[in-house]
């Protein structure tokens, strides 16, 4: 009984410690003070405000389809390349397994400079495609390792299977192998949604000069010191955080009822 009192207490208190900046974010900004932390009374003025500001309305719709381009990009991509190692021979797969890997271990920075000093040198740098380019490097491992788990929990035969019972290649892909992943590549699809939309270094080396997505606009904002609207962000950060637990919410309980049912089959 005093383990599981523990165990929840502290549960309670590392869920306190990750949420809490953002709950109080959230607090502050149902009130029309200019710096946090300061109460001025409940109220919606800088939500009014963040909807009656056509730039970072822009701005909100340039980050929004950047990061499901990028998203839907890299889980294709993802999904392509965790397929194709788990079926690979072993001294094959565990070289690219690990090679897929270390962007993720990799310091961001580097891949930014990297990535900037690779589309310099073939004209495309800083326009749209380097972006989406960048936003890809960095989404695409993280969708490599939440397809994998997914395609090790499924009976390595069972493509083998479909295709002696006389489906064709694609057929068997798309009809038996991508069902019984499709939860991993929701995760994965998701986890990159995240990561295109909060992402600030590779944005900062790879987007166009006139081009800004939430990430940088909130640093030049908060780093100038004069923009005019920069409490309404805290607005715009609490929307973005209720939407995102609501996606997850919704996606998980989908992907729970696709299990239930492929289970039942």
């Amino acid at each position: 009984m005093v383990r599981k009192i523990l165990s929840v207490a502290l549960c309670v208190a590392v869920l306190l410690f990750i949420y809490s900046p953002i709950l109080l974010l959230v607090v502050y900004s149902f009130t029309s003070a200019n710096v946090i932390g300061k109460w001025e009374g409940f109220s919606f003025s800088l939500y009014g405000d963040l909807f009656r500001n056509a730039e970072i309305m822009q701005i909100l719709l340039n980050t929004v389809v950047l990061a499901l381009v990028a998203a839907a990009l890299s889980t294709l991509l993802g999904t392509a390349g965790a397929i194709g190692i788990f079926y690979s021979k072993k001294r094959v797969a565990a070289p690219l397994r690990g090679i897929s890997q270390i962007p993720v271990i990799n310091a961001e920075i580097v891949t930014a400079i990297s990535l900037a000093l690779l589309f310099s040198m073939v004209a495309f740098y800083r326009t749209y495609f380097s972006l989406v380019i960048g936003h890809m490097v960095l989404c695409t491992p993280f969708v490599v390792l939440s397809v994998m788990p997914k395609l090790k929990q499924m009976d390595p035969n069972i493509y083998e299977a479909a295709l002696d019972l006389g489906a064709g290649p694609t057929t068997a892909l798309f009809k038996v192998v991508i069902p019984q992943i499709f939860s991993g590549i929701t995760a994965g699809f998701m986890l990159s949604i995240t990561l295109s939309l909060d992402d600030y270094i590779v944005t900062a080396f790879t987007k166009p000069k006139t081009f800004d997505t939430i990430s940088t606009y909130v640093y030049n904002a908060v780093k100038n010191g004069t923009n005019s609207s920069t409490p309404a962000l805290r607005a715009l950060s609490a929307l973005i955080f209720v939407v995102m637990i609501a996606a997850v919410l919704i996606l998980n309980l989908r992907v729970r009822k696709h299990s239930a049912k492929e289970s039942a089959k």
